[in-house]
């Protein structure tokens, strides 16, 4: 290849990259934070890696915040799959089970939330509201889980895009986590 020709495909490649700075761009995994013990109105939080967690509760959504800063730092996206969560690390990625409907979808936490006394323990973004069917209803109980997701998965919602479509649970199942839920008080 002539120097030339190479020059013109080098400036060809990089006009392509800058047409792909937009929307889209992918967000970064790395470095996954744990963060510092921290004050909300009175109450301290001491976030910590826990790989094990699986915790029944309530979900409540939010949106009004397009354009801020997220607690990892990443602009906050109210149509992306992302959530809000005390003290898992910064960011990581939890299955969201919706008890009513058994309904589960995947998200990807990067920020810092719910700061409100009760069994509130995720707060998702709209878009992840959305798709798991409880935006209308403001709140709802679900099951929030750690995992890992495939590659892919991970990929998608680092994107902003939803991961796999996962197959509901069982009625039997969810009659059984709404009774450990209310058995709790909630």
């Amino acid at each position: 290849m002539s120097a030339s020709a190479f020059r013109a495909a080098t400036l060809a490649a990089l006009f392509l990259l800058a047409a792909c700075g937009g929307r889209y761009r992918p967000v970064s995994d790395d470095p996954v934070r744990i963060g510092r013990p921290y004050t909300i109105s009175g109450t301290r939080y001491t976030p910590a890696a826990d790989p094990s967690y699986d915790m029944l509760g309530l979900a409540s959504w939010y949106g009004s915040e397009s354009g801020k800063r997220t607690a990892n730092g990443e602009k906050f996206r109210p149509g992306w799959i992302t959530a809000a969560h005390t003290t898992l690390p910064l960011p990581s990625y939890a299955e969201v089970t919706a008890l009513d409907t058994g309904r589960r979808i995947l998200v990807r936490i990067n920020d810092r939330g719910p700061f409100v006394r009760g069994p509130r323990i995720v707060d998702l973004s709209r878009g992840a509201a959305e798709q798991l069917g409880i935006r209308s209803a403001g709140t709802a109980p679900i099951r929030l889980r750690l995992v890992e997701p495939s590659a892919a998965d991970r990929r998608r919602l680092q994107r902003g895009k939803p991961a796999r479509d996962l197959p509901p649970v069982s009625e039997e199942v969810r009659r059984n986590l709404r009774a450990q839920l209310a058995a709790a008080g909630y």
